[in-house]
């Protein structure tokens, strides 16, 4: 492939699935979140975690069920708080647009490989690669995405060592799973970054 990736794009447009509520604040400056609902070619939902500051909120107020667009980046922090899941991935808006056609879910990222990579089967037979990405912020920080791949792909992905250079396109989505902690059952909610395109830069 010859197109240049960016380290870390999202592209999403879909239908507010909750009013934005208030996330947290840092050095002065209030965060909200709401779950933004795409739909994928199978006719499938993922619910997304988005994250924007409040001015972004001012200038266009959000209701549930509006279409929206958004421009960002992908971003993980751990949640030690006990409850849910322990990596927490979210889209970070840096442009909120009202409207849009169809539903888009668009991910372009660039990251280190920083685990070893995990090849399995699926019970239907289908080869899966689970990879984490170290990708690079500002201010020498770095999210943690969970990619995987397919097919082929995940057979050539999982040969690349720790410390390999990737370049990603693809999807975030959403896949809902069960964990039995002392025998009881909770639903949990899992993130990842569905790869279409993954190769070592």
């Amino acid at each position: 492939m010859d197109e240049v990736f960016s380290a870390n794009r999202a592209e999403l447009c879909g239908e507010v699935a909750a009013p934005p509520r208030f996330s947290h604040e840092s050095r002065g400056i209030r965060f909200f979140t709401f779950p933004l609902e795409t739909r994928r070619l199978s006719g499938a939902s993922d619910t997304l975690n988005i994250v924007l500051r409040e001015r972004l909120l001012y200038e266009m107020p959000l209701e549930e069920g509006d279409r929206v667009r958004v421009a960002g980046e992908l971003r993980s922090f751990n949640n030690k708080s006990g409850v849910g899941n322990r990596l927490i991935l979210t889209v970070f808006t840096r442009e909120l647009l009202s409207g849009g056609g169809e539903d888009e879910n668009h991910i372009l990222l660039n990251g280190t490989v920083c685990k070893e990579p995990m090849l399995r089967v699926t019970p239907m037979g289908r080869e899966i690669c689970d990879i984490i990405l170290a990708v690079g912020r500002r201010y020498r920080r770095s999210d943690y995405i969970p990619v995987i791949a397919w097919g082929r792909q995940a057979r050539d992905i999982a040969l690349c060592p720790v410390g390999t250079q990737l370049a990603v396109r693809g999807r975030l989505q959403s896949r809902a799973y069960t964990k039995v902690i002392d025998g009881q059952s909770h639903e949990r909610m899992a993130f990842e970054v569905s790869a279409a395109d993954i190769f070592p830069l």
